[in-house]
C-alpha cells in the first residue's frame, strides 16, 4: 500500500517543485526524442530476437526424428536394393517408417535448382529413403549399410542442421545484446540531458537550497519531469515501432528466413513492456546525474 502510494505520489508531483524543472526547451526535446527513438529500436531488436528463437527452435524440430538414405546404384539394380534397404530399414529397432520417395517426390526436391523437367532417368540422381524414428544406432546401421549395400549413405541431418540451430541462436543473443546497448545508450543519452538542465538551473537551485530546499527535494523534481518524458517519448516510439512491424512481410514458406519478422500470439506483451523499461532507466540516469551535479554545485 505504501509503496503504491509513492508511486501515486511521484507521478502526481509537487507543482512548487516543478518549477525548477523547466518544461520545455532543449533537454525536453532531447529526452522525449532520444526515448521515442530507442524504443522504436528496441522494438525492432525485440522482434528480430524472438523470431530468431522461433527460427532456431523450428530448425532443431523440423528434422527432428528425420533421416535420409540414399543410394547410389545402377538403374538396373536399382530396385532391388531399394527393396534390401526398405527390408533392413523395417528390422531395426527404433526406426518407426521407412519409405522410398517416388520419382514424383524426387524431381519437386530438385525442382528449384534444376527445373520442373528435369529427367531423372537419365540422370545418376540417387534413390532416397525416407527414414522417421530417433532411438535407432545409427552407427550401427550404417556399418549394416556398408556391408550389405556399400553405396548407401545414411544422413541423420546433423551435420548440417545443427550449424544453422547455433546461427539463428546467435542471432536471437545478438537481438538481446542489441536491446541491452539500446537502453544503455539511452541512459547515456538521458544523463546529459539531465545534467545539462541541472547545470542551467544552478541559480536557481542555490535560491531553493537558500530557503530550506533539501538536495532530495531538488533532485526529485528532476526525477520525476525526465522520467514522465522518458515513458511519453517510448510510449510513442514503441507504438510506431510495433505500427512499422506490422506492416512488415508476414511469413512464407519461399522466404522463411527473411520474413517473418515479428511478434506472434503472447509475443505482443513483450513490447509493452519497453516504456516501462525506458522509466525506469531514466529514473536511475537521472537519480545518479542529479545526486552528482547537486553535490558538484555545493
Amino acid at each position: 500500500m505504501r509503496a503504491a502510494r509513492r508511486v501515486l505520489d511521484f507521478f502526481v508531483g509537487d507543482a512548487q517543485a516543478d518549477r525548477v524543472v523547466p518544461p520545455t526547451g532543449f533537454t525536453a526535446r532531447l529526452t522525449l526524442f532520444t526515448a521515442a527513438a530507442m524504443a522504436f529500436l528496441a522494438v525492432f531488436a525485440l522482434a528480430l530476437s524472438l523470431a530468431s528463437g522461433r527460427l532456431s527452435d523450428s530448425w532443431r524440430d523440423a528434422l527432428a526424428g528425420t533421416s535420409t538414405l540414399r543410394l547410389q546404384a545402377p538403374a538396373a539394380e536399382r530396385i532391388a536394393q531399394t527393396d534390401r534397404a526398405l527390408a533392413i530399414l523395417q528390422q531395426t529397432p527404433g526406426i518407426e517408417t521407412a519409405r522410398a520417395l517416388t520419382e514424383a517426390e524426387q524431381q519437386a526436391l530438385l525442382a528449384p535448382w534444376f527445373g520442373a523437367e528435369l529427367p531423372l532417368a537419365r540422370l545418376p540422381v540417387p534413390q532416397l529413403i525416407e527414414i522417421t524414428g530417433t532411438d535407432y544406432d545409427a552407427d550401427g546401421l550404417r556399418l549394416r549399410l556398408q556391408a550389405e549395400l556399400p553405396g548407401a549413405v545414411l544422413d541423420d541431418h546433423s551435420r548440417w542442421r545443427a550449424p544453422l540451430v547455433r546461427a539463428a541462436t546467435r542471432l536471437q543473443t545478438l537481438g538481446l545484446l542489441a536491446i541491452l546497448l539500446i537502453f544503455g545508450a539511452m541512459g547515456a543519452m538521458i544523463t546529459l540531458a539531465a545534467n545539462a538542465a541541472l547545470a542551467a538551473n544552478a541559480q536557481v537551485i542555490s535560491v531553493l537550497r537558500l530557503v530550506g530546499a533539501t538536495d532530495a527535494y531538488i533532485a526529485q523534481a528532476f526525477v520525476r519531469r525526465f522520467t514522465i518524458r522518458s515513458l511519453t517519448g517510448a510510449a510513442i516510439g514503441t507504438g510506431l515501432g510495433l505500427i512499422a512491424v506490422m506492416l512488415l512481410p508476414g511469413r512464407s514458406a519461399q522466404a522463411g528466413v527473411l520474413t517473418g519478422l515479428g511478434f506472434q500470439g503472447l509475443d505482443w506483451i513483450w513490447p509493452l513492456v519497453v516504456p516501462f523499461l525506458a522509466g525506469a532507466v531514466a529514473y536511475g540516469a537521472t537519480q545518479w546525474a542529479s545526486r552528482r551535479v547537486l553535490g558538484d554545485l555545493r
